[in-house]
């Protein structure tokens, strides 16, 4: 699960930064508006954590333009404003949810696994292939009854296969969708890896990967 943090307070980001790849995320994050516009027109997010009040691009006038551009993540504003008409202004502006500062972190965490488990066209109550299943919310995957013991790179490349299922996951969609921007560059040998320690943990399973040379990694029924 992919998410977008815009937070302009340094402290707090990477408090929400850390917090987060601690509970399985994968975190980008940013500083300003206009960066979280430029990372919200380039890569896929599950979740933006957007702050009212930044510099550049008030996240206020980020969310509309987010919507303006028909891009339908899911948006969590966080504010120290907490008056009703502040809350009616940024949900009727497009905001999923609202939380106010100070908040707790396990607030936080609850209030994003609720919006995972909103229907919409790409997220799936549960995501499943043969006997293999995969719940966002929880991120806990298993094989029929049996909980899968896999790391947190691991979880997310199955999340990204399940899906596709059973179109290919590239290379590049990989590295894109589970490690954070500043591993863009991350070499196919560690994608390899990866990929090869996860096919060894569903063995067994009714769902296999496969590879199709020179493009990817495909998630398939057996």
């Amino acid at each position: 699960m992919r998410v977008l943090v815009a937070e302009d307070d340094d402290a707090l980001r990477d408090v929400l930064a850390r917090g987060l790849q601690e509970s399985g995320y994968v975190v980008d994050a940013v500083a300003d508006g206009e960066a979280a516009m430029a990372f919200v027109t380039t890569y896929e997010y599950d979740v933006v954590v957007l702050d009212w009040r930044m510099p550049r691009m008030s996240g206020y006038d980020a969310l509309a333009a987010i919507r303006a551009k028909r891009i339908a993540v899911p948006v969590l504003m966080l504010t120290a404003l907490d008056r009703a008409s502040d809350r009616i202004a940024g949900l009727d502006r497009g905001a999923d949810d609202y939380l106010v500062k100070p908040f707790d972190f396990g607030e936080l965490l609850a209030r994003l696994r609720a919006l995972q488990r909103r229907p919409s066209d790409s997220l799936e109550p549960v995501l499943r292939c043969g006997d293999l299943s995969f719940d966002p919310a929880s991120r806990q995957a298993h094989i029929g009854d049996r909980a899968l013991a896999a790391t947190t790179t691991e979880v997310a490349i199955l999340e990204l296969l399940l899906r596709r299922a059973p179109a290919v996951a590239t290379r590049r969609a990989i590295a894109l969708n589970v490690w954070p921007t500043e591993s863009d560059a991350i070499g196919s040998n560690t994608i390899d890896v990866h990929l090869a320690r996860l096919r060894g943990k569903i063995a067994g399973s009714h769902a296999r990967i496969e590879t199709v040379r020179g493009v990817g990694y495909r998630l398939v029924a057996s």
